[in-house]
């Protein structure tokens, strides 16, 4: 599933885990390389996921690495 409604700019990738995996769902931003995170519901999945994209910015912007143009205007 892509949804850009909680993520503006910043399309995103959710899947339900398999039980293999730990159960849950696994989120994942392809325009931030390595943005990624998890959650327990898919609500937690979606809020973790916030935190990973606030996190990658401010790690891109504290390392001086570019941070890609969302696509919105």
């Amino acid at each position: 599933m892509t949804n850009e409604k909680n993520f503006p700019g910043y399309p995103f990738n959710i899947r339900q885990l398999t039980k293999e995996e730990g159960s849950g769902y696994f989120i994942e931003f392809p325009d931030l390389p390595g943005c990624m995170s998890d959650g327990e519901t898919l609500e937690k999945a979606l809020e973790n996921g916030k935190d990973a994209v606030r996190s990658w910015m401010d790690a891109a912007i504290s390392s001086g690495r570019p941070i890609p143009h969302s696509g919105k205007v």
